[in-house]
């Protein structure tokens, strides 16, 4: 692969929105303690989400017992767990009074459960606060544990969110410990245990990937029946992350997203700038309209 460094073109633009919703909701997870993937992991939409007064959780603490080479969250050994984490992201929930909440998590491959038991109390104490909010949980791999992803489904999240990130061919080398097959194998139990709870998946583009392999990509989410996908540009948080091999255009990401929904996914959300979470709550009610149109023809 190319060591060259490409330079960002023009469509790469994040909008600096730092107004009053934004520094409220930065000094509020200050003071809960709490901590976002949109921090943690430097998404370039975190100015316009918190300026929206959206934001994804990021629980289990913000040390992640994986590296993968694509990501900005800090590595290493995690402190202890901390069982009154899901009473404040419920609080922080409750405050921003949200409809749709996203609930993630760093890697805890040191915990028997990767985390499960804390991502079902999480959605359990924001539905006692929010009982008109919906949940959203994007979950690790948990190391294949089926009773792990069992204890996170028995509390019916309305969403059930795990990304693959990359095609087939270049798991390895982005993902540290991820394994392509097992995330299939994921989204296909998840929805075995719980058939009418929408699944979604991610990918992120330009670190080596081919055209023909996003389209298989496609077709394997789909044959695990996912429900949701979205498609994003990589790009490198540091120096010491993967280069971008290749900066996709508007219009390429556009033919994606008609590749998707020809395939049969309820929603496809398909930009240079699209994260996992990005827009989440309007990707849901996408999906529920397109699943609508679909019964009805």
């Amino acid at each position: 692969m190319s060591k060259t460094k490409q330079p960002k073109p023009d469509w790469i633009r994040i909008k600096l929105t730092t107004g009053d919703n934004y520094k409220e909701i930065k000094s509020m997870m200050r003071s809960k303690t709490l901590h976002t993937v949109c921090e943690e992991a430097r998404c370039p939409n975190i100015y316009e989400c918190w300026a929206n007064r959206t934001a994804t959780f990021m629980i289990l603490g913000d040390i992640c017992t994986r590296a993968c080479r694509f990501c900005a969250v800090n590595t290493g050994l995690p402190t202890e767990l901390d069982l009154q984490e899901p009473e404040r992201v419920a609080e922080a929930a409750e405050q921003m009074n949200l409809r749709h909440c996203v609930v993630t998590s760093v890697a805890r491959d040191d915990l028997k459960d990767g985390g499960a038991y804390i991502f079902a109390e999480t959605v359990k104490a924001i539905r006692r606060r929010l009982p008109l909010c919906s949940v959203e949980v994007l979950i690790p791999d948990f190391m294949g544990s089926e009773e792990a992803l069992k204890i996170v489904m028995d509390v019916k999240p309305d969403i059930l969110n795990h990304n693959i990130e990359t095609v087939e061919r270049m798991s390895d080398r982005v993902r540290a410990k991820a394994k392509y097959t097992r995330s299939l194998q994921l989204l296909k139990n998840a929805k075995e245990m719980q058939p009418d709870i929408p699944t979604k998946s991610s990918i992120m583009l330009g670190v080596g990937e081919q055209w023909l392999e996003i389209l298989e990509a496609m077709d394997d989410l789909r044959s695990v029946g996912c429900d949701i996908m979205t498609i994003g540009q990589y790009l490198q948080p540091s120096p010491k992350h993967l280069n971008v091999e290749k900066y996709y255009t508007p219009e390429e990401f556009a033919i994606l997203k008609e590749e998707g929904m020809k395939r049969g996914f309820s929603h496809v959300e398909s930009g240079p700038l699209v994260r996992s979470s990005y827009h989440a709550h309007e990707q849901v009610k996408s999906a529920e309209r397109n699943k609508e149109e679909t019964v009805q023809s």
